[in-house]
């Protein structure tokens, strides 16, 4: 029996079953506890739990449960959007049974208000948003998806289908949305801020929401996950601008006996920002300056974290790094290849791609 208290199954047809279902464990497995044997696939993490069973050479039986509604939401989501994503054929339509098949608009969903913006650097600016019940936010994981509604139109925000999956408007009411990490919260306060990186001169979304927006304006907010701070004594952390705010929370989180070596890079000394570091934990900051090469094209990063002297680190240092594609491309490749560092000893992540915006700027799924 399973220990969450929410529960829902759903049959779907889908070309070259068992092939499909072993790639989506062995992804699952990059990020949590999933295994794959004999057909039948087990995911586990802490909002929920999955367990896939190859019912045919195009089918699969799929029951999953949720702790709390987003719980289960975010388990039909992820097993929905996953199968889609690394099928080679379609998946047939189909629909969930059991509990929250009522639920259209999504659990994780809050809307919240701007309260203010403040500019930061020349290249980075702070919006702080008003909600309620923004417990979940403070942890359960460092960032959330802001979708927010055409200039001068009411917002209409996503639902969810039958599958589980997210619908989104559109015509004149489709939103943008982008993904950010949450930099403080105020669960009392019901405030978050959110530092977004600005592009000078470029049509992107995300800067020109950030430049734009006035107190009172609607924006959803969306999550969260993506992980949380990474829990041990000795800690590499590496992040360009994108990844400035995650690199800075998990920074002034760091319990006392903790050491860290941190690497950051940004355009220049101005976009420099300060990092508190807690009393009783230690962090060497080094800043890496681009002087105005594109960011995403200087390698820095990855220069940085070889440059180490690894035969003088602990042998539990976890190293964690935010980066565009190119970047965490190498950074991971030293890491696993070169180093041999285990799975559970690193997190590298993908924030962006140049040439990509949204999401298609994400490693996609697998990507080596």
């Amino acid at each position: 029996m399973s220990a969450f208290p929410l529960t829902a199954s759903a049959e779907i047809r889908v070309p070259g079953s068992w092939q499909l279902l072993e790639r989506v464990c062995e992804h699952y497995a990059e990020h949590g506890d999933a295994s794959f044997a004999d057909g039948i696939g087990r995911i586990d993490v802490p909002y929920g739990s999955a367990r896939l069973i190859v019912s045919g050479p195009d089918a699969i039986s799929v029951t999953v449960d949720g702790c709390d509604p987003i719980g289960l939401s975010y388990m039909k989501l992820g097993v929905a959007e996953h199968l889609a994503e690394m099928a080679e054929g379609p998946v047939e339509p189909f629909a969930w049974n059991g509990d929250g098949t009522d639920v259209r608009l999504p659990p994780f969903l809050r809307e919240m208000r701007v309260v203010s913006t403040t500019r930061l650097t020349p290249h980075m600016q702070r919006v702080r948003l008003a909600g309620e019940d923004l417990g979940r936010y403070a942890s359960d994981g460092l960032h959330i998806r802001l979708v927010w509604p055409p200039k001068g139109r009411a917002p209409v925000w996503p639902t969810l289908g039958e599958d589980g999956r997210m619908v989104w408007p559109q015509g004149p009411d489709r939103p943008e949305a982008r993904v950010y990490t949450i930099r403080r919260i105020d669960v009392a306060a019901g405030w978050v801020d959110i530092d977004i990186v600005l592009h000078p001169g470029l049509d992107t979304p995300g800067s020109l929401f950030a430049e734009d927006a006035r107190p009172g304006d609607p924006v959803g907010m969306m999550g969260p996950g993506g992980g949380m701070e990474p829990d041990a004594a000795s800690l590499v952390l590496l992040g360009d601008d994108t990844a400035l705010p995650a690199v800075a929370r998990i920074v002034e989180s760091l319990k006392p006996g903790t050491h860290a070596v941190v690497f950051l890079e940004v355009d220049g000394p101005a976009d420099e920002l300060p990092i508190a570091v807690p009393e009783g934990a230690e962090a060497q900051v080094v800043w890496l300056h681009r002087n105005g090469a594109p960011a995403g094209t200087a390698g820095l990063l990855s220069q940085a974290v070889r440059g180490l002297d690894w035969a003088a680190m602990p042998a539990d240092t976890f190293v964690w790094a935010g980066c565009e594609f190119a970047d965490f491309r190498e950074i991971r490749k030293f890491l696993r290849k070169e180093r041999r560092l285990r799975k559970d000893r690193h997190l590298v992540v993908s924030y962006w791609r140049r040439g990509l915006a949204g999401d298609e700027a994400h490693a996609p799924a697998g990507e080596e």
